[in-house]
């Protein structure tokens, strides 16, 4: 019995090995999908017709090399990723070309010559930073292409490899953007720091830092296939997928204020300042005769337009910006028109509130709330959001006791 339920366990076991090795289930659309397809026919197709026009027409001429099909792959299929970075396929393409065509001429058995031009290909691109896995496609072309590669020596590297790669980053650069692709990357993180101080940024504080990830990622070991960026990104938005599942969802339409003081783009400039001190506020935003949101002035824009730099004559400085000018055509601003900021960071009242706490975290104290046309709807201060939170863990933190208090009045039943 046991000899045969071994038996029977046997294959079992073996299947379930060979079923870990099937990929899961992307959670990339339709549109995704045809958006890199399309991308990678615009980019090779782009890329041959342009290197077959430079490029001599003779029989030995070589104007597309295949490692360029890998590429697209990564160009437009996976732009995010480090391997697919401006410097990735410049760098690495270049130096493994260098390699493959010296390993060629220095070493005479072929299959030497190519595990040769690998190893060195993938030192070196470690070294320069450059990892692109076409690129040993590249060095083993170098290599094994035939008598029209090596009469063409060093030229190889920079015709058609260096054409190819500039081309095919030129068409990546324009076919990512154009369809909604941020396209580079950062290859490192820059954090803004508006308080220019050594603390980290708040929302910083609270979860992981930069240093934390880096030395998970230093622990790790391993190449990965993401940015940074992106892989920060990921785990931010995971931590506030978790929050929203335990504590619900509070949208902006809860929270906001909805009797909003606020200007034209034609009010006065001494006007616009007397409700900031009137209201107490610290921005108002600024609307268009359809009450649609076009700019939003704060304090600091009056004391930037009134040239403020030390705390010496501010009276006198602001004095000077909100004195109207009884003539017309001055130079001075006169209107709120004249020094608001624009674009405008605005919410629409749907937004959960979690969405927008790395922003109000980081250094912006209020943010316009927008109906789905653009109409101003209410605003969202720091004030705001910091009650809302509160409420929400004080309702949480009531709700343990009182599930523990119904759990222990049912046992006792």
């Amino acid at each position: 019995m046991k000899t045969r339920r071994h038996g029977r366990d046997m294959p079992d076991s073996i299947l379930l090995w060979l079923k870990s090795f099937i990929p899961a289930k992307t959670n990339i659309d339709r549109f995704e999908r045809m958006r890199a397809c399309a991308g990678s026919l615009f980019g090779i197709l782009l890329v041959g017709l342009i290197s077959y026009a430079l490029l001599p027409h003779e029989a030995h001429t070589i104007w597309l090399i295949a490692p360029m099909g890998a590429s697209a792959v990564l160009l437009f299929a996976v732009p995010s990723s480090p391997l697919a970075q401006p410097w990735s396929i410049v760098g690495g393409n270049l130096w493994a070309a260098f390699i493959g065509v010296s390993c060629a001429k220095l070493v005479q058995e072929p299959a030497l010559a190519a595990a040769l031009a690998i190893a060195l290909a993938i030192g070196g691109m470690f070294l320069l930073r450059c990892i692109h896995p076409p690129s040993g496609a590249v060095a083993l072309t170098a290599v094994l292409g035939g008598p029209v590669v090596h009469d063409m020596g060093y030229a190889f590297v920079l015709s058609p490899v260096l054409l190819n790669s500039v081309l095919l980053l030129a068409s990546a650069l324009f076919y990512n953007n154009a369809t909604g692709r941020r396209y580079p990357h950062a290859q490192q993180s820059a954090a803004p720091h508006p308080h220019q101080t050594r603390d980290e940024l708040p929302i910083t504080r609270l979860g992981f830092s930069h240093e934390d990830l880096d030395e998970v990622l230093k622990d790790f070991n391993q190449v990965l296939d993401i940015g940074r960026d992106d892989l920060e990104e990921i785990f931010l938005q995971t931590e506030m997928r978790a929050y929203h599942r335990r504590f619900g969802q509070t949208l902006c339409a809860a929270v906001m204020s909805r009797d909003v003081v606020a200007v034209e783009f034609a009010t006065g400039l001494d006007e616009a300042w007397h409700l900031l001190q009137e209201h107490q506020l610290r921005a108002l935003p600024v609307l268009d005769r359809g009450r649609h949101v076009i700019g939003i002035v704060s304090r600091t824009d009056f004391l930037e337009h009134a040239g403020v730099e030390v705390h010496t004559g501010l009276a006198a400085q602001l004095r000077r910006l909100l004195h109207r000018v009884p003539f017309s055509h001055s130079d001075k601003p006169e209107v709120v028109g004249q020094i608001m900021s624009r674009p405008v960071i605005a919410a629409q009242v749907d937004t959960p509130l979690l969405e927008l706490v790395p922003r109000m975290a980081d250094g912006l104290h209020q943010i316009p709330v927008v109906q789905a046309d653009g109409k101003l709807a209410g605003m969202l201060t720091q004030s705001d959001m910091i009650a809302a939170l509160y409420e929400k863990n004080l309702a949480a933190a009531r709700a343990v006791p009182a599930a523990g208090a119904a759990g222990s009045l049912r046992s006792a039943a």
